[in-house]
């Protein structure tokens, strides 16, 4: 069985060290790959020293942009499967025995990991699609609340680990890497269900997960964030309207977020340096372009 690791990493060598020591430890991975995007820390130099993995360097194109790339050199060499994941998980040494212990019926395309953050579980995995209902989340029946205690079906999970059939790939093609960040993996799970492959989620296949902005303030995490918050506001937008099925989803639902987060800047600008009242046209624009889905990198 011919299984590739996949890791995307951008600035973060301290990590993606970690990462590939966890990853080693792991049977029976073929090979790993590690997709550099454009790192400017060290990385590259790094990797140049590193025996045993396979290094592709390329501009900084997210982790969708990432996760293109390996996932389509993966099945260039014959993967089976395919391992991906950033470099701020840190799979358990018989976390890819534990997946693999799920993979025997053909219907599955992907298996997930359980991850933990400081010994907590940490999963944003849920189990059904709300494409109905503008006012409710567009994930429904989270496994966040819910005791889960043997492998679950689920139908989203995030790019942290996931374990993917060739099958898959064959089918639905590559991540959409004009997404950039966010949602790339809840566009490439809804993909997977449509096409008749079943997600499954293994809670003995254990993965911890970094925590950061711990230490920050409010408005010192807000700030670090906030870019990112104009690709979550655009993916999410984009994933109602191509996906919704009716007017109001793909319409209301992407302006109820957005509507959110400019009261925030709206309110919080005069007292904080977390948002900027100039922020407001930037998140205007974050759910115009999804509306339109104009996606790649925001200008």
């Amino acid at each position: 069985m011919n299984i590739i690791a996949v890791v995307v990493t951008y600035n973060r060598l301290d990590l993606l060290k970690r990462n590939i020591r966890c990853l080693q430890q792991n049977k029976p991975i073929s090979s790993i790959v590690v997709v550099n995007n454009g790192s400017t820390d060290g990385t590259a130099e790094w990797l140049k020293g590193q025996t045993g993995l396979i290094v592709i360097h390329q501009s900084n194109v997210g982790g969708a942009g990432g996760f293109y790339t390996g996932m389509e050199y993966a099945c260039r060499a014959g993967a089976d499967w395919i391992w991906c994941m950033d470099d701020d998980v840190f799979p358990r040494a018989d976390c890819l025995e534990g997946l693999l212990a799920e993979a025997g019926r053909s219907d599955i395309g992907i298996l997930a990991p359980r991850r933990l953050q400081d010994g907590k579980l940490f999963t944003h995995d849920f189990q059904e699609y709300n494409l109905t209902n503008p006012f409710a989340s567009m994930y429904s029946k989270k496994l966040a609340k819910q005791v889960v205690t043997g492998p679950t079906e689920i139908k989203g999970t995030a790019f942290e680990g996931p374990l993917i059939r060739r099958a898959v790939v064959e089918k639905v093609g590559l991540p959409n890497k004009e997404l950039f960040i966010f949602c790339d993996d809840t566009d490439y799970c809804f993909r997977t269900v449509q096409a008749g492959f079943k997600i499954v989620y293994v809670p003995t296949a254990l993965m911890d997960k970094e925590k950061f902005f711990s230490n920050d303030s409010w408005s010192e995490r807000g700030r670090k964030k906030k870019w990112k918050r104009f690709y979550q506001i655009r993916n999410s937008t984009y994933l109602n309207h191509h996906y919704g099925r009716n007017v109001a989803v793909r319409y209301l639902r992407g302006f109820n977020g957005v509507m959110g987060y400019i009261l925030v800047a709206l309110i919080t600008s005069p007292f904080a340096d977390a948002w900027r009242w100039s922020d407001v046209s930037k998140l205007w624009k974050a759910y115009r372009d999804g509306i339109h889905e104009k996606l790649g990198i925001m200008k």
